[in-house]
């Protein structure tokens, strides 16, 4: 006979409120890791932004150096 037959950590009925509050701090700690993944996407979305105006700016100086 195997020991975990004979001792359980819990009762089976027992174990649900433990099982409901693991699946609740899994979830608030997925939902807390998307809400930073998303700020840091609007961070790095507004680098590149600025990265492309700033190209774009030095594009249309090199321009009018041509030109003149």
């Amino acid at each position: 006979m195997s020991v975990f037959a004979v001792s359980p950590a819990l009762a089976p009925g027992k174990a649900a409120p433990y099982v409901i509050a693991a699946y609740i701090v899994f979830l608030a700690l997925v939902l807390v890791y998307v809400a930073i993944m998303a700020k840091r996407l609007r961070s790095t979305e507004r680098d590149l932004e600025a990265l492309g105006r700033e190209i774009g700016a030095d594009r249309d100086d090199e321009r009018d150096e041509v030109a003149a």
